[in-house]
């Protein structure tokens, strides 16, 4: 871990020595922000490995610096927040967080899953088959770029994530828990709605392309990306 750089962000300075000491025991380096528009400027001068970002900050929050990492980075971010609502989670997801921590927290478990984050974006970028090509359509992992008729399409990456993962298993049905794990990773706790939100927007988006290919509902079951 010793490669790795963490930008903690947080208005509360104890959390963010207490994060930074347990990461840096982790063999972390780490740098630090009290507000949002501090974070921005650290990311873009320092290009750290992950952010562990609060939501709730003066002046920009985390919210707004989700969307502005997202403008040019896939870096895995963490958001942490006080509020526990699934309108909030499902928020932060959307606008491309990998994971979502409720505080209080233990530390232990957010070093872990950092960790578990790190892991995961980096065996996407070692994956080799990161392109699927259907009639209309083209999923590339590897610059989170789809296509659909043709034309480039904007995408949150975990929308991409999870369209890609289940293109990648045509006619396999998997049920919200299961994509939760795969998609989000074994160690997020979400709400099982998450995955319903993002599966509405993604037929937003692909209404109306194809007749040989559909995301598809499995009453009782769960999702498929069917083939015909």
């Amino acid at each position: 871990m010793s490669n790795n750089k963490a930008l903690i962000v947080d208005d509360d300075e104890n959390i963010v020595e207490l994060i930074r000491l347990y990461l840096e025991k982790e063999g972390f380096s780490t740098i630090t922000a009290n507000n949002g528009l501090r974070a921005v400027e650290l990311f873009k001068s320092e290009t750290p490995s992950i952010v562990v970002l609060d939501v709730m900050m003066p002046e920009m929050d985390g919210w707004q610096v989700c969307r502005e990492i997202r403008r040019v980075s896939n870096i895995p971010i963490i958001m942490l927040t006080a509020k526990g609502e699934t309108f909030d989670k499902v928020l932060g997801l959307e606008l491309g967080a990998d994971d979502y921590m409720v505080k209080p927290f233990e530390t232990k478990e957010l070093v872990a899953r950092v960790k578990a984050v790190l892991r995961r974006s980096e065996a996407k970028e070692t994956s080799t088959e990161k392109e699927i090509v259907f009639p209309g359509l083209m999923i590339n992992l590897s610059n989170y770029e789809l296509k659909i008729n043709g034309k480039i399409t904007e995408i949150p990456p975990k929308e991409l994530e999870l369209l890609y993962f289940l293109a990648s298993n045509p006619n396999r049905v998997f049920t919200r828990e299961q994509l939760l794990e795969e998609v989000w990773g074994f160690d997020y706790f979400g709400d099982s709605r998450t995955v319903d939100v993002h599966i509405k927007r993604l037929r937003e988006k692909l209404e109306g392309v194809e007749e040989n290919w559909q995301l598809k509902t499995v009453w009782g079951v769960g999702y498929k990306f069917e083939v015909r």
